[in-house]
C-alpha cells in the first residue's frame, strides 16, 4: 500500500514538472524563433562559402593546367 501512495505521489510530481513546461511560453517561442533566424542565417552562409569553395577549385583547376601546358 505504500509503494502505491509513493508511485502517486511521483508522479503528481512528474505531472507537476510537466504542466510547468508551457508550449505558449513567449520566452520559449523567442528563442526558438532567433535560433530558427539563426540556423537559417547559417544555412545561407554556407551556401555562399560552399560555392565560393567550388569557384576556387575551378580557378585552381585552370591555373594548374596552364601551368602545366
Amino acid at each position: 500500500m505504500n509503494s502505491i501512495i509513493e508511485k502517486e505521489k511521483k508522479l503528481n510530481v512528474a505531472i507537476e514538472k510537466l504542466n510547468l513546461i508551457n508550449p505558449d511560453n513567449l520566452n520559449l517561442k523567442d528563442i526558438i524563433s532567433n535560433l530558427d533566424d539563426q540556423k537559417n542565417q547559417l544555412e545561407i552562409e554556407k551556401k555562399e562559402i560552399t560555392d565560393r569553395y567550388e569557384e576556387l577549385v575551378k580557378e585552381h583547376e585552370k591555373i594548374k593546367e596552364k601551368l602545366y601546358n
